[in-house]
């Protein structure tokens, strides 16, 4: 890459720190062109400067800016003077502006850079420092050889929620707002807030309701009133991430649990329900609801909220007397509940994926404020709930989807490491109902000796005892 160093002979000093710049940047493989290496006797330097600002071959140009260049600049004064007005007029034609670029190389007593005027406003780069100059001279070479740091990503598909055909209204934006003023403020109004918020989005989700289509593939769909719900689901994540942050009690809580309890009735056959339907009419909401509910147990484990996630795992979830359930208390794992379209999905399409469902969960929480492995950790830990937990015939299993993207691990998850400290295991045992770790050693013996069987997508598994790190739990004071 062909580079020519415009700089001012200030000094004796100068010339040999520009000097060094260039050998530095010959040495990183830049071509540069330099009065000291290619001026000789008998050449014009009016001419050779024109040649090099104007020359196509020469892609860049590092224009070297001390006090006694910025002032020759401006002032037009000598060679220096000369180069300006050939270069201020490139850079102010030069659409681009790729090709020029000021390197600092001194700076006044208020430590602002000495830059001609015409370069006040652009980006410069600055050698100035010895405790920056490292760093500083790899974005020169970067800039050199147009490789920066930070390349914009390429452009995505836009968003199915955004289509006006799934443009679905849900009216819960301004009761969102005002809970999230009353978490952060600690209003007396949290309470009715809360309620009203959780009622509306209750409510309302019936919106979402779908039924198969005549000319369109059911599972698209599904998949599409998915998308469309995930503003809807941010905006619940963000009033579970204000709880986690301003605290929440055990009265709201408790409220919480109610809203996922007025939830059940949407995952199986109800009052609002066709005559005529198939199972998959129910896959919308299995998703939707089941999402919430995970994304609530991961904001609570990652704010520590232990006594609200035990609440919301060990106490029953009403079920009306004439659902299909046949129970009427159900443990939280009714909103885990398998989704038949999605398994089509993957093979209607030939997908070839482990689980979509686990696809989806991923891409829904990237952006959203909260960490992916937030989800997963939540997941394992309702996991390890139910198989704790077992009870008759009450028990409907919780499989984990998420932890299909964490099959390889060789780390506890974060709550479990913490728990090495007898102490932190005494605040979280209570998300597990259990009292030492020797029931958690009970239970991955039984996985280990084939009388539990783990979930396994293909050929794919996880280690309740790495993720658990089963041997140094509770080991320290």
């Amino acid at each position: 890459m062909k580079t020519f160093i415009s700089y001012s002979w200030s000094s004796s000093t100068h010339e040999k720190w520009v000097l060094e710049l260039a050998t530095e940047l010959r040495n990183s493989g830049v071509d540069v062109i330099l009065d000291k290496w290619d001026l000789k006797e008998g050449h014009d330097s009016v001419s050779f400067m024109e040649e090099m600002v104007n020359n196509p071959d020469i892609k860049k140009v590092i224009i070297v800016s001390d006090k006694i260049y910025s002032k020759k600049a401006n002032g037009r004064d000598g060679g220096v003077g000369t180069e300006t007005q050939i270069i201020s007029k490139e850079i102010y034609d030069n659409v681009k502006q790729d090709k020029f670029v000021a390197v600092v190389a001194e700076k006044d007593e208020n430590g602002k850079p000495y830059l001609p005027t015409y370069y006040k406003s652009r980006i410069y780069i600055d050698l100035s420092e010895s405790e920056k100059y490292a760093e500083n001279f790899e974005a020169l070479l970067r800039w050199i050889f147009d490789k920066p740091i930070h390349i914009k990503p390429p452009l995505g598909k836009k968003p199915a929620f955004l289509d006006e055909k799934q443009n679905i209204e849900l009216g819960t934006s301004f009761a969102q707002k005002r809970l999230v003023v009353a978490i952060k403020e600690k209003k007396e109004i949290l309470g009715g807030a809360l309620n009203e918020y959780l009622t509306l989005l209750g409510e309302n989700l019936e919106k979402f309701r779908v039924q198969q289509p005549q000319k369109k593939e059911y599972d698209d769909l599904i998949v599409e009133t998915i998308d469309a719900f995930k503003p809807y689901k941010n905006e619940f994540l963000q009033v579970l991430l204000n709880f986690g942050q301003y605290g929440i009690n055990e009265e709201n809580t408790s409220t919480i649990h109610r809203f996922f309890e007025s939830l059940i009735h949407y995952l199986e056959k109800d009052d609002n329900t066709p005559d005529r339907y198939t199972d998959w009419d129910f896959d919308t909401f299995r998703f939707i609801i089941h999402e919430l509910f995970l994304n609530t147990i991961a904001v609570l484990l990652k704010f520590e909220k232990f006594q609200s996630v035990s609440f919301l795992l060990s106490q029953k979830y009403y079920v009306a007397q004439n659902s299909m359930y046949g129970e009427t208390l159900k443990s939280f794992t009714v909103f885990r509940n398998y989704l038949k379209s999605l398994e089509h999905r993957n093979n209607r399409l030939s997908l070839r994926r482990l689980s979509v469902r686990a696809d989806m969960l991923k891409e829904r929480t990237d952006s959203s404020g909260l960490e992916f492995r937030y989800i997963m950790q939540a997941d394992f830990v309702c996991f390890l709930n139910a198989e704790l937990n077992k009870k008759g015939d009450l028990y409907s299993g919780w499989w984990p989807y998420t932890l299909v993207y964490i099959s390889r691990s060789y780390n506890a998850l974060e709550i479990f490491a913490r728990a090495q400290s007898k102490m932190y295991f005494d605040k979280m045992k209570c998300i597990l109902n259990i009292e030492s770790p020797d029931e958690l050693k009970l239970l991955i013996a039984e996985f280990k000796e084939g009388k539990r069987q783990l979930p396994t997508w293909e050929f794919n598994s996880f280690s309740p005892g790495v993720l658990v790190g089963i041997e140094k739990l509770a080991i320290n004071k």
